[in-house]
């Protein structure tokens, strides 16, 4: 039987939850454990949402007075149930904004959770005069192929009432399970979404241009390699990273960690150079210290001019990709930027390719040899041994020539590094359809072809959207005025919110749909990052709704703090039928 109540009693209820929903919403956006191992009276650490009520017991003269029936206990399921109807209200905030743009894009990407293969989406679209990517699930899938993803993309869409909206663009990574062209996830979606094109996200593009790069000069596999033994010599003993810090400080060097390589994040790579650059007299004191013949063989290594060389060659050319890096990264960043962005560097990589930059690397080389008491190498060709030589050979074992001259490191080692770099950077970011591409680039104000009218048909047409040549013509005075007036459009983003909606509905919509197309997937891998913290070893236990639910809040935090709890509340009350009324009666 339920039991109203008065109104009194109702309102108390309410304020008592409201309590319960602000702990839920701060431990949950904080991304922080609920339970405790033992939660009995007598337990002094009973997990952080009873030590929370408890804390907020000690100041808040409601709590000191408010008791609870005895059978109306927060259980376990009351918790969850909370949880959810939390992470519901975070939901529906975005669903709304989406909703209102009308126009959506969706990015997915999967991960290995323990034992089970996790789907992160993440959606892009413009609201408010933003442009916002926010996280909308995280599901388990059983099979892991293109129509088993498709589908569960497409249930996750349903399930949250976005089937009918417009979804413009879809971005992956390069797994071929999801980018392939003829069976991949993205083929099957725009089966169901025949708008939606597909971008393979550039920050994976540029990784893919640089791990290339290195796999096709063996000098620079041999010198990534190396990094990796120096960086597994003095984290794998205990000793040898104990040694590694003192002497940096008995030296005055910053204290400096040595970096791990990866394949899948690139940045590393230029941190691990950094690191070895900055703790350089400290790693060689140290292998002349330990004197084992890895670290002999390692210090041998480390002391040639041309890892030296390899070192400052390397830093100076991952430093120009570091910043279009970070900036592929932004939630906020357009195609047609990001195309610029690719350009500049492709002409900054080129203007590299110079002699002059090859003899400034190869003194700045010499200068740093000169300090640590490095030789400068002679011109020594190795040739093959002369009872071999009525043999022939399918590999250049026994006829390398060593790097030594300034000419041979351009010509073996600088060039053939940034000719791969540009090439790749040339063949790579054209997943999308050339005319497609154009229109987006002629909704930016940084184009040579900014609002010119048969590029910008062309993504009409894609978007069956019915755009009026006058409005165009209208909006390039219209902007030219507002630049006179000291507002210029700096960005796309600047031009859809300076053109008024009544005046260019439609070159709104096509430069709000410019917007949309994501560049890269890299919320969808923040989103990983949560996950690692949400189900660490201790709390494997949990279900995939809570899993869910728990990463709705941390991720969304933004949205979770500023939660309306009478409508979290009034979820709750609605969830099932409870033993206490919760709502409040409607006056007239």
């Amino acid at each position: 039987m339920m039991l109203t109540g008065n109104a009194r009693e109702i309102s108390d209820r309410r304020d008592y939850l409201k309590r319960i929903v602000a702990v839920t919403s701060m431990l949950g956006s904080q991304g922080l454990p609920f339970c405790g191992n033992d939660e009995s009276e007598e337990s002094i650490n009973k997990g952080n949402f009873l030590a929370c009520m408890g804390l907020l017991k000690e100041f808040d003269p409601f709590l000191q007075k408010h008791n609870p029936p005895s059978n109306a206990t927060y259980s376990p399921t009351s918790q969850n149930e909370i949880i959810e109807c939390c992470s519901q209200e975070v939901t529906s905030v975005i669903i709304a904004e989406m909703k209102n743009s009308k126009i959506y894009a969706i990015m997915a990407d999967e991960a290995r959770d323990v034992r089970a293969e996790q789907l992160s989406v993440c959606v892009r679209y413009v609201c408010e005069g933003a442009v916002k990517e926010r996280f909308l699930s995280l599901s388990e899938i059983m099979k892991f192929d293109a129509k088993s993803i498709t589908n569960k993309l497409q249930e996750q869409l349903e399930k949250n009432g976005l089937a009918d909206l417009k979804c413009v663009a879809q971005t992956y990574d390069g797994a071929a399970v999801m980018s392939g062209p003829t069976g991949g996830a993205q083929v099957h979606f725009r089966r169901l979404h025949p708008e939606a094109i597909y971008v393979h996200c550039y920050a994976h593009e540029l990784n893919l241009v640089l791990c290339h790069t290195c796999r096709a000069v063996s000098e620079a596999v041999e010198f990534f390699d190396f990094l990796e033994s120096v960086y597994s010599f003095f984290s794998t003993s205990l000793v040898n990273h104990h040694m590694f810090k003192d002497t940096q400080s008995k030296l005055g060097l910053t204290a400096v960690e040595l970096v791990q390589l990866s394949q899948t994040r690139w940045a590393c790579r230029l941190r691990s150079i950094n690191a070895v650059i900055a703790t350089l007299p400290a790693i060689l004191e140290c292998l002349s210290a330990i004197k084992s013949p890895l670290a002999i063989g390692i210090k041998a290594k480390l002391s040639k001019f041309s890892t030296v060389y390899a070192l400052l060659m390397f830093q100076s050319l991952l430093s120009i990709t570091e910043s279009f890096h970070k900036a592929l990264q932004k939630e906020t960043l357009d195609l047609a930027e990001a195309l610029i962005g690719k350009d500049a560097l492709c002409d900054t990589l080129k203007d590299k390719r110079t002699d002059a930059f090859a003899i400034e690397v190869y003194e700045r080389t010499k200068a740093l040899c000169l300090t640590h008491s490095v030789t400068e190498p002679q011109v020594n060709k190795r040739h093959k041994q002369k009872r071999m030589e009525d043999f022939v050979f399918e590999t250049t074992l026994g006829s390398h020539t060593e790097l030594g001259s300034s000419q041979t490191f351009k010509t073996g080692l600088l060039f053939p590094c940034v000719d791969r770099m540009v090439s790749e950077l040339t063949l790579r970011f054209s997943s999308v359809d050339a005319d497609l591409l154009k229109g987006i680039q002629a909704c930016s104000p940084k184009s040579e072809n900014f609002l010119n009218v048969s590029h910008l048909d062309e993504l009409a047409r894609h978007y069956s959207i019915d755009l009026k040549t006058e409005e165009v013509l209208v909006a390039k005075n219209y902007l030219a005025r507002k630049t006179e007036a000291g507002c210029p459009a700096q960005d796309m983003l600047a031009v859809h919110n300076l053109l008024h909606p009544d005046m260019f509905p439609s070159l709104r919509e096509i430069i709000q749909v410019a917007l949309t197309v994501p560049v890269s997937s890299c919320s969808c891998e923040r989103s990983f990052s949560v996950l690692h913290r949400l189900h660490s070893w201790l709390r494997q236990t949990m279900d995939q709704s809570r899993l869910h639910n728990l990463a709705v809040l941390s991720i969304e935090n933004d949205i979770a703090v500023k939660l309306s709890r009478d409508r979290v509340i009034d979820r709750f009350a609605t969830l099932k039928n409870r033993r206490y009324t919760l709502t409040l009666p409607h006056t007239k």
